[in-house]
């Protein structure tokens, strides 16, 4: 049998516990639900001095090794994120030890990955240019701003770009170390692996890391909220801007105003991706033919979920019910 998978977590002051714990927890089911069938992983965890670190809830980790320590033979290497929340908003924290560590061991591992904000991390070190990535939804504008080298997309649970790996925030770091379970060991070990932790298996990397109305904060007693969850229940009746505003007593020209000031797009880009969630959800779900699953959503046609999916997503609805159900 080969020697386990080695997989080490790169941790430091102030971290957020989950991003270590939760992938860990992953590949130790893993591991025992293999039952020594497969070689499964050895997970470890490296700070600057392999002393033990604070995490951000007060839990303090033990280390395993140092970083100067964890430089050989690599099959994955991870780094979480740590976030600092200012009254002027939440900015990623960056270690400069473990940045500089990533710069130089980064290129030698198998595979590469950041739990959260890790992404900040690894963008800092270089490894991330001129690849797309996403992180935690609340510091990838940061992220876009002082990396414009580096392709950031906010809405994915996780991002693989050859053999580095991006997740967005926290819990998503375990919905990528069950894909990559399933890269390593192939789907029938990480859907068991998701049954022991009681984990919810349909979390694709394609799949957003917010549903559509959950995409804007809701204001109690506004309109427009009170209107956008209206949508999400009638998404087979008439939407157009004229019906919408006739709903709401308004103009046409003075809701679509309102419309974008509150949700910052306009209200046929709103309705068509709520829709397009929906035909998302229909597709995960169930074997419903493409006719049916347009119709359901409100998308009306196949030609017209066609486009919304080309548009959108940049695949077909056939490919992306084979990949995500």
């Amino acid at each position: 049998m080969l020697p386990p998978h080695r997989v080490v977590i790169a941790a430091f002051h102030g971290v957020e516990l989950l991003d270590v714990t939760g992938p860990a927890e992953v590949f130790s089911v893993a591991t025992r639900v293999a039952a020594g069938d497969r070689s499964g992983y050895r997970v470890r965890i490296a700070t600057a001095d392999g002393r033990p670190v604070t995490t951000s809830s007060g839990v303090r980790l033990i280390a395993d090794l140092t970083l100067d320590e964890a430089r050989d033979r690599l099959d994955t290497l991870l780094v979480s994120g740590a976030v600092d929340v200012r009254p002027d908003g939440v900015q990623p924290v960056l270690d400069d030890q473990v940045t500089a560590w990533l710069r130089e061991t980064g290129p030698r591992a198998a595979r590469l990955g950041s739990i959260c904000a890790g992404a900040h991390l690894l963008a800092a070190a270089g490894l991330l240019d001129g690849l797309t990535a996403t992180t935690h939804w609340l510091t990838a504008p940061h992220l876009a701003a002082v990396h414009p080298r580096v392709t950031v997309d906010p809405d994915p649970i996780f991002i693989r770009a050859g053999r580095l790996w991006t997740c967005a925030g926290i819990t998503a770091g375990m919905d990528m170390a069950l894909a990559m379970v399933a890269e390593d060991h192939g789907p029938e070990l990480a859907l068991a692996t998701a049954r022991m932790m009681v984990m919810y298996v349909k979390r694709p990397g394609g799949q957003s890391q917010f549903s559509v109305p959950l995409a804007v904060p809701a204001a109690p007693g506004d309109r427009i909220d009170e209107l956008r969850l209206w949508i999400g229940e009638h998404l087979t009746a008439d939407l157009s801007a004229e019906a919408l505003a006739t709903r709401l007593h308004l103009s046409v020209r003075h809701f679509n105003r309102l419309f974008r000031r509150r949700t910052q797009t306009t209200p046929a880009a709103y309705v068509e991706a709520a829709r397009l969630e929906a035909a998302r959800r229909l597709l995960q779900e169930g074997d419903r033919p493409l006719a049916e699953v347009a119709a359901a959503s409100g998308l009306g046609s196949v030609e017209s979920l066609h486009r919304a999916f080309r548009r959108r997503l940049g695949t077909t609805p056939a490919e992306y019910r084979r990949r995500f159900r």
